[in-house]
């Protein structure tokens, strides 16, 4: 069984097409055109603050201290590029499905936290689950029930139903690390 990953290669791993786009398109100027679509869809997903660092960057600035102003996942996402520009070797593999499994830990954490009324927690899921919705299939599924979770819903059957097994694997993950966390 490998070693669960750091939250900051989950994030490198959950945005790695965008983190290699970006990255692709600053080293090759010729490219503006496929990276501004991709940056207009980003501010349109709120991402406002991340976009203008990136057009920072792609105008040649490498000085991590514009980084400040970003919150955790986007300073990890202009972190990544900034380094996939230095050295590609550092790019995350795009190609790579995130392991769900290792998301059930961090994903209980944050349904605990949202559920005794932590603000920042339900906003990071809120944000998380509107991602997932936007993927669509299974994971919109998954953001399906967060807000069940967060209510209190536990029944497995109930959460369940109509998914498909790797959906079902990683909401079983969540309940267990969820009753790990309320024994507590």
């Amino acid at each position: 069984m490998s070693a669960p990953l750091s939250r900051t290669e989950q994030i490198r791993q959950f945005h790695a097409q965008f983190i290699n786009a970006v990255a692709e398109a600053c080293m090759k100027p010729d490219q503006r055109d496929q990276l501004e679509p991709l940056l207009q869809q980003a501010e349109s997903a709120g991402w406002n603050d991340l976009v203008a660092v990136i057009r920072k960057i792609y105008k040649g600035q490498r000085e991590t201290a514009m980084l400040e102003i970003l919150d955790e996942e986007d300073r990890v996402i202009a972190s990544s590029i900034l380094q996939g520009i230095q050295n590609p070797a550092t790019l995350p593999d795009p190609n790579e499905k995130p392991d769900g499994s290792m998301a059930a830990p961090g994903l209980a954490s944050m349904i605990q936290a949202a559920a005794s009324g932590n603000a920042q927690a339900l906003s990071l899921l809120g944000n998380m689950g509107e991602q997932m919705s936007k993927v669509g299939g299974e994971m919109s599924r998954i953001s399906g029930i967060f807000r069940r979770l967060v209510n209190g819903e536990r029944d497995p059957d109930a959460l369940t139903k109509g998914m498909a097994r790797q959906a079902e694997e990683l909401t079983l993950a969540i309940l267990e690390e969820l009753g790990k966390l309320e024994k507590h």
